[in-house]
């Protein structure tokens, strides 16, 4: 740092904070404008969970407040019910407290979205539950308006799903004409989370920008944008998995056998639908045997030209490689040429008085045909432009005519026919069916079900992603069996799959469970992410310092709700570095700055830098 450098504390309050990883973003950025240096600190945090407030306390570096920000008219459509006696509604002045009683600069709002997710059917997000759990957004908003309604904060940023953009419309609304209310402009992005932190993920997040009109004039400037990266490279940091957990966040789950032999039939990059290509015969797999690896070598044999592994006590063909491939013939085998059958052009060998097929070289591969005279036109196809042959009453198999004329002349012809997408159809007929005319078309819309690479499109349950590929989004459900959330790891595993078995050769039964490593087709061990990779992929801490992480509780399933709900750190870094950048130039007086970085995420600076017409033009 420069001596002359001016340190500028940028101070962030955080409502609906979860367990802090966006907090711990905002606390890890700087930002620098000239001389001008901005750092970072969170004032505090507010939710509903206890857990996720421990969390908070220990990635935001601040104390938080567990306190429920609904109304009570929430609170009794939320949970149907009236709330205890020691219950009440949260106010300004709790907001005020929950901050240490100092202003923020910024607020971060990152509302509950199960509401807005598109795995929540249409009908059941209108449900009162859920609605009252959307309204809790507007809530929040409200009551950090409110509490420093004397001196706003510059800048609100309001985190969600992308889908709350259609499906929460008139919330939006509603809380847009807050912000307007007391002084704000605003912007709608969507932008990936994936991009700003230069994550193994794409996730793609709406992020309402609002600044203070006053405090805040606008102006431009355009940070860089980042790639994506793929799995292997972030887990590939961390330890190989195995049945003894090495932390207790990343241990491989006991899953049934069966799950196993699934995911290793399962393509990596696809999913539950690679299983449609094996050929199953009354419940068994008709194309491939699965037997169990004892030991290295099981069953194994040695070439004649080559040395043999050290001998055993045991040293019995089911446990090692104790056969070979003798080439010796044994004595007296094949004196005669047992079966022999010589070719056409050969020489005979001498005919002796022993001269049957099972005592020597004595049948020929007689290439000449000794079969019964065959009818010449038998399937005997004649071209459109050719001579038939004679007709005669003896075959009914000869005869045929290749005929290359369109049908469409006849009476009924055009049956089961496709129409193009760009011609016209036929007269549309009482009997308009596909079998009954060109009643089908080949729609080259099929944007609905497929995605960007032309396959079927689905929730991508018993997916498996490639080691150099990009993850999608983690959610807080991720599991292996509700989308692609297991990985194709091309490394050695700490699972030994060769220890004594006592001589059994059994497999588990199918609902057994264990965990295992099946060596998938492509030579690799299809597995699901353990819990750590999942907080390594939304880079809640640094793989390299994986054994010092860890979060409250001991439940996997309320880890992983909790790590899905989290705004990745590396991703509000880049953005709160957006803020401090901005927050800089308006203090220093500024109105614009010229930089020769590539355009990162436009939409973002965009809403920092226009005025967005009234709110009446936008909603409208």
């Amino acid at each position: 740092m420069n001596a002359l450098d001016l340190i500028k504390e940028i101070l962030v309050g955080h409502l609906c904070c979860g367990s802090g990883f966006g907090a711990k973003g905002f606390r890890k950025a700087n930002a620098r404008v000239g001389n001008l240096k901005g750092t970072f600190r969170n004032l505090g945090g507010v939710d509903i969970d206890p857990a996720g407030i421990r969390d908070f306390e220990r990635f935001a570096g601040v104390p938080g407040t567990v306190l429920d920000l609904m109304s009570l008219d929430q609170y009794r459509a939320f949970h149907g019910a009236e709330p205890p006696e020691d219950w009440r509604e949260a106010t300004p002045a709790d907001i005020q407290r929950a901050m240490g009683y100092e202003r923020p600069h910024i607020w971060f709002v990152s509302a509950p979205c199960k509401g807005f997710s598109g795995l929540l059917s249409e009908k059941a997000s209108k449900a009162l539950k859920y609605q009252a759990l959307n309204q809790l957004a507007e809530r929040a908003v409200f009551l950090a308006l409110e509490a420093y309604k004397d001196d706003p904060a510059e800048f609100f940023l309001f985190e969600n799903v992308p889908r709350i953009a259609n499906r929460g419309r008139s919330l939006l609304n509603r809380i847009q004409a807050l912000l307007a209310a007391y002084g704000y402009a605003f912007a709608e992005t969507v932008h990936d989370c994936g991009e700003l932190g230069a994550l193994a993920q794409s996730r793609k997040r709406f992020l309402m920008v609002a600044r203070h009109r006053e405090k805040v004039p606008p102006f431009l400037y355009e940070p860089p944008k980042r790639r994506l990266r793929a799995v292997g490279e972030v887990l590939d940091l961390l330890p190989v998995p195995g049945p003894e957990p090495l932390h207790p966040m990343h241990r491989l789950p006991a899953l049934q056998w069966k799950t196993w032999v699934r995911l290793a039939f399962v393509e990596a990059g696809s999913d539950w639908r690679s299983l449609n290509k094996l050929n199953v015969t009354d419940g068994q797999l008709a194309d491939y045997l699965i037997v169990p690896e004892m030991r290295g070598g099981v069953l194994g044999v040695n070439r004649w030209g080559e040395p043999a592994g050290t001998v055993a006590g045991a040293s019995r063909p089911a446990n090692g490689a104790y056969s070979v491939a003798d080439p010796r013939a044994p004595a007296g085998a094949g004196e005669y040429a047992q079966y022999g059958v010589m070719s056409w052009p050969d020489t005979a060998g001498a005919v002796i008085n022993v001269k049957s097929p099972g005592q020597g070289r004595f049948s020929v591969a007689d290439p000449r045909h000794h079969g019964a005279p065959k009818h010449s036109n038998e399937f005997h196809i004649v071209p459109f432009d050719g001579r038939a042959r004679a007709v005669t009453s003896a075959h009914g198999t000869g005869q045929c005519v290749a005929d290359p004329r369109a049908t469409g002349g006849f009476e009924g012809a055009g049956k089961y026919r496709v129409t193009a997408y760009e011609e016209a159809a036929g007269t549309v007929i009482a009997g308009s069916t596909t079998g009954q005319g060109a009643f089908a078309v080949a729609d080259p819309r099929p944007r609905a079900f497929v995605d960007g690479r032309g396959s079927y499109q689905s929730q991508g349950h018993y997916g498996v992603a490639r080691w150099e590929d990009t993850s999608g989004a983690v959610p807080a459900f991720a599991k292996y069996d509700r989308g692609k959330w297991s990985v194709a790891d091309p490394r050695g595993s700490s699972i030994d799959p060769s220890g004594d078995t006592g001589g059994a050769m059994s497999l588990p039964a199918p609902d057994e469970r264990l965990v295992c490593r099946i060596t998938a087709l492509d030579g690799t061990h299809h597995r699901p992410f353990t819990t750590m990779e999942l907080a390594a992929l939304q880079s809640l801490f640094d793989p390299e310092e994986w054994q010092h992480f860890g979060m409250d509780g001991a439940s996997d399933s309320a880890w992983r709700e909790r790590i899905g709900n989290a705004v990745p750190p590396d991703a509000a870094t880049a953005i709160a570095e957006v803020m401090g950048r901005t927050l800089l130039l308006a203090w220093s007086g500024e109105t614009f700055l010229l930089s020769n970085d590539p355009i990162w995420v436009q939409p973002l600076t965009v809403a920092l830098s226009v005025d967005v017409p009234e709110l009446g033009e936008v909603a409208g």
